[in-house]
């Protein structure tokens, strides 16, 4: 009698903890037939209990295999592009088809398991976006990709003037709202997690991470190392973009300092040198560019 006194009283407290809160879950894939039905149907057994609406809609990057015919039999509804469009683009597609007030992404390689989205759903009552950090799983990643991941993550940490536990997690819950009017800004490939930490980060958006397991994915991995050039690119477009002075200050600054070493330098000698006059121009023309980039990006954010 207790036990079921117990079971009710639990199932009461599960239905509150959610209630009014209804989820869209996207996930993208390219021949993934091998785990695409298995990350479904993990959705599934997570978001069952939970006693609220939710969808999950899988989009087919063009698959050469039967990732399609797996999701569909999973119970997933369909969306895919006609040719390979990219990480992305395929996000993009399935968030544009999502209903539901919150959104989750995840991968359909395995590598994110679903038991962290009712606690990563419930969190995003008091967020705007909330990541999955994979944390002490990202050992996994082999030695050649880390320096380049720490340097990525350092730069843009710099730049989002916050600290960016993990830039690029492919598991995450948003409001519908605060990501559908960045998805013009956000790119066709695997920069996309990339860009849309940076947008949240950089706009002022609440986000939080939580800690997560990160799982062995099934099958080979999509990125490419010329991947970190592109999403060192990205990183300072979208820092340009939404904050623009934390660029350019610096780099100004730097070119006064040099400037005014050289000045020294040249009052010591007697002899005022072209590059002193160069260095002086060439910091008032960024801290210029940098204000009028300030300027649009004001505009531009501007509800």
């Amino acid at each position: 009698m207790d036990q079921v006194a117990e079971k009710q009283s639990g199932e009461s407290a599960a239905s509150t903890d959610y209630e009014g809160l209804e989820l869209s879950v996207v996930i993208p894939a390219f021949n993934e037939e091998g785990a695409v039905r298995m990350t479904v149907e993990d959705v599934r057994k997570h978001l069952d209990p939970l006693g609220i609406p939710y969808e999950v809609i899988v989009v087919d990057d063009a698959s050469e295999d039967g990732t399609r015919a797996e999701a569909a039999a999973a119970g997933a509804k369909i969306a895919f592009n006609d040719v390979n469009s990219g990480y992305g683009a395929s996000l993009k597609r399935g968030v544009r088809m999502t209903q539901y007030a919150y959104v989750a992404i995840l991968d359909a390689d395995g590598t994110y398991p679903a038991r962290y989205l009712p606690e990563m759903l419930a969190a995003c009552r008091e967020q705007d976006m909330v990541v999955g950090d994979r944390g002490a799983a990202m050992k996994n990643v082999p030695l050649i990709r880390r320096p380049a991941k720490w340097v990525l993550n350092k730069f843009a940490s710099f730049l989002a003037e916050r600290r960016l536990n993990d830039l690029n997690s492919g598991l995450r819950v948003f409001r519908r709202e605060e990501l559908i009017p960045f998805l013009p800004l956000l790119p066709q490939n695997f920069s996309f997690t990339t860009t849309i930490t940076l947008c949240m980060a950089s706009n002022g958006k609440r986000m939080i991470y939580m800690p997560i397991e990160y799982g062995k994915r099934v099958g080979k991995s999509k990125i490419r190392p010329i991947d970190f050039l592109n999403f060192l690119i990205l990183v300072l477009r979208i820092s340009v973009l939404f904050n623009p002075l934390r660029v350019f200050i610096p780099l100004g600054l730097a070119l006064l300092v040099v400037g005014t070493l050289k000045l020294g330098y040249d009052i010591y000698m007697d002899d005022l040198s072209e590059t002193t006059v160069f260095a002086f121009l060439s910091a008032i023309m960024i801290w210029s560019l940098g204000l009028i980039a300030d300027m649009i990006s004001r505009l531009h954010l501007r509800p």
